[in-house]
């Protein structure tokens, strides 16, 4: 299952950054390009299930909270 939503790339961009994180940082922390994560933070591809629980792990979040569910 992917998902896409607004809310899950509205949210990231503010995490990565609170991180101190660039975009180059966190494609290959996904391992992936910089531009294949700059389209995930954009809401311009899928976002794998896996992805979004890796994601929401990493900033110590909720798939919930990504998904705009919170």
């Amino acid at each position: 299952m992917e998902i896409i939503l607004p809310s899950v790339a509205e949210r990231l961009k503010p995490l990565r950054k609170s991180r101190g994180l660039t975009q180059m940082e966190m494609g290959k922390l996904l391992n992936c390009t910089d531009r294949h994560y700059q389209k995930i933070e954009y809401g311009q591809v899928n976002l794998p299930a896996t992805t979004l629980i890796f994601l929401a792990d990493f900033f110590h979040v909720t798939t919930d909270y990504l998904l705009g569910r919170d």
